[in-house]
């Protein structure tokens, strides 16, 4: 039986990975997106634009804060699982204007279960949480069990979109099959250029070209679990195909500073990084600060038999890579 899968924020980073997943794994593959991207496609569609070209995928036009527009998608598609991973996903951002990260996260994540649950009640939902929910981490390393903590209204966001999948998980009158899947940091060549690891390998590829000085970066120690953003959406999937919903930790269970991230890039890009480094930018320093997350895997390795692929200095090596080839261009 082919399945049919519907994607919010199919235009991201991960999106773009989990539609090219699926299509190989012979699925129908359909995206939601606001009307304004299928209008700019050539931006806002760019991660997928040869996939929407060629055919291989749908897209639909819909709004999280709209509940009618969500419905109207739901009743087109029919899908049999559900990706939720549009969001706010900015952390930073998320400072300046909490207000659009709470109705986009919260209310978005509550509209599509609830359409879900009436229009396509059997659909396997699938929530993108975030370790950033742990914020000031109680425990380490943290685990399915570890108590949430954050310290940004998107960790809070995402704290609230994990509570509505449990709530929709355990109604005994909604019984929704809704997993969570609790994302360490995860990277890739196709990651926003608002991102500190982009920042740092695209900042990179233009100093190698001669087209900027420094690198502006802010808390050289925080610490971070950094994994292959292609890895972690097979690790969706499997979630998918349990028969039972529930919730994993998804990250490598190693632990890097941005300064180490930012050495490496610049020993790949052959860059003397004291050299070009500015760091404690205070534009670049959050408010709050989350100082050490490191995920413990071990349950998403022994029940989905997942593990990531892509280590730590393979991921740098394949974003500065790319970027310098990107800048070459420009």
């Amino acid at each position: 039986m082919i399945k049919t899968a519907l994607i919010t924020g199919i235009t991201g980073q991960d999106g773009s990975y989990l539609a090219e997943f699926l299509l190989k794994k012979k699925y129908r593959v359909h995206g939601m997106v606001r009307r304004v991207a299928i209008e700019d496609h050539n931006n806002r569609l760019s991660r997928i634009n040869s996939l929407v070209k060629g055919g291989y995928i749908k897209i639909h036009g819909a709004t999280l804060e709209n509940y009618p527009s969500i419905c109207n998608v739901l009743a087109k598609v029919k899908p049999d699982e559900i990706y939720h991973l549009a969001a706010q996903s900015f952390v930073s951002y998320s400072f300046e204007d909490e207000h659009s990260t709470m109705q986009t996260n919260v209310t978005g994540t509550h509209f599509l279960l609830s359409a879900a649950s009436q229009i396509v009640p059997k659909a396997k939902f699938y929530f993108a949480a975030s370790s950033e929910m742990f914020g000031n981490v109680l425990e380490v390393p943290q685990t399915e069990k570890t108590p949430f903590n954050p310290r940004s209204p998107y960790g809070v966001s995402k704290v609230a979109g994990y509570h509505l999948s449990h709530y929709h998980r355990n109604h005994p009158n909604i019984k929704q099959f809704a997993a969570c899947g609790i994302l360490f940091n995860h990277e890739s060549p196709r990651r926003g250029m608002e991102f500190v690891t982009r920042k740092i390998t695209h900042t990179a590829a233009l100093i190698k070209h001669g087209l900027a000085d420094k690198l502006y970066l802010g808390n050289p120690t925080a610490k971070r679990d950094w994994g292959f953003a292609g890895d972690y959406v097979e690790a969706m999937w499997l979630m998918m195909q349990q028969p039972k919903p529930d919730d994993f930790v998804i990250a490598t269970g190693e632990t890097h500073t941005v300064r180490e991230f930012a050495e490496e890039a610049f020993r790949v890009a052959k860059l003397d990084p004291a050299k070009y480094i500015v760091w404690n930018n205070p534009s670049d320093i959050r408010p709050s600060e989350v100082d050490l997350l490191i995920g413990n895997p071990a349950k998403a390795k022994k029940i989905l038999g997942w593990k990531p692929k892509v280590k730590f200095r393979e991921l740098v090596r394949l974003m500065v890579e790319s970027d310098i080839k990107l800048v070459a261009k420009i």
